[in-house]
């Protein structure tokens, strides 16, 4: 999606940036991993098929996606974004009938990471993002059972599960933004700054594509 493809959201902890092909390699090296692939229930790409992919993502009209980087690392300046990536985060908006249902995906691959609120942190600034760029009213998270972690956050962001898939081992979590939600989301969300990725990589060089 191209709505964001000069958006950088920094908050406390994570600061999300646009998914560009300097990113790609360090993302490829993720997804080789076994516990990452059964997480997220993808198979291995092949590093040009992952550029495919980057493209893809940026391109295409129903992906909405950020890089998650370390805030604390990458406001140095001196760390470049491929240095400080933690994981990813996306909104898929695949469902033709209602274009403000988005289902969010997030990974925090490095799990150094993990347990520390960068997940939490994540999933609300991208979630406030959707309901103010993107119009999204109705969340989905579609999370392994065996992701008990995941499943848990997703429940403290008031996300209630509505369906249990016993074939694909799988369980749907999903939360309607009322107004009341609404405000909360926001509240969560306010000490989020928004920047531009040109404006902020000019001085390391132009933006990749």
């Amino acid at each position: 999606m191209k709505i964001n493809q000069n958006t950088v959201l920094q908050g406390q902890r994570v600061t999300l940036v646009p998914y560009t092909a300097a990113h790609v390699p360090r993302y490829h090296e993720w997804m080789q991993s076994e516990e990452l692939q059964r997480l997220t229930a993808s198979e291995p790409l092949s590093l040009e098929q992952e550029y495919e992919m980057q493209r893809s993502w940026r391109d295409d009209a129903d992906k909405c996606t950020f890089i998650v980087l370390d805030t604390e690392r990458w406001s140095r300046q001196a760390c470049a974004d491929e240095d400080c990536m933690v994981g990813d985060v996306n909104l898929f908006l695949t469902d033709t009938e209602d274009p403000t249902l988005g289902e969010i995906e997030i990974m925090i691959a490095d799990p150094s990471y993990r347990g520390r609120g960068f997940g939490k942190e994540t999933t609300l600034m991208m979630m406030s993002y959707g309901v103010r760029n993107l119009g999204i009213t109705k969340f989905e998270a579609k999370i392994g059972q065996e992701n008990e972690a995941s499943i848990c956050m997703f429940k403290k962001l008031h996300f209630k599960e509505v369906a249990v898939n016993s074939v694909f081992q799988e369980v749907t979590l999903r939360l309607d933004v009322s107004d009341q939600e609404r405000r909360w989301l926001l509240e969560q969300t306010n000490h989020v700054e928004e920047k531009s990725y040109v404006e902020l990589k000019l001085p390391a060089g132009v933006l990749e594509t």
